[in-house]
C-alpha cells in the first residue's frame, strides 16, 4: 500500500470516528423512540464503515 493510500485510510478512519461518535451524542439525547432509534442504525453504519477501513491496516 502506498503512502498517499495511507493517508486517505487514515483520513477515512477519522472523518467515521468523528460521524460515529457525533451520532452517538445525539441519539444520546433523543427522547423520540423511532428517531432514537433511526439515529443509532446510523451509528451502527458508521461503526461498520470504520472497521471496514481498519481491517484495511490489517
Amino acid at each position: 500500500m502506498t503512502s498517499k493510500e495511507l493517508l486517505y485510510i487514515e483520513d477515512a478512519l477519522g472523518h467515521e470516528k468523528y460521524f460515529l461518535s457525533k451520532y452517538k451524542e445525539t441519539a444520546a439525547q433523543i427522547q423520540d423512540a423511532d428517531l432514537k432509534n433511526c439515529v443509532e442504525q446510523l451509528a451502527q453504519n458508521h461503526s461498520s464503515i470504520f472497521r471496514s477501513f481498519y481491517s484495511l491496516l490489517s
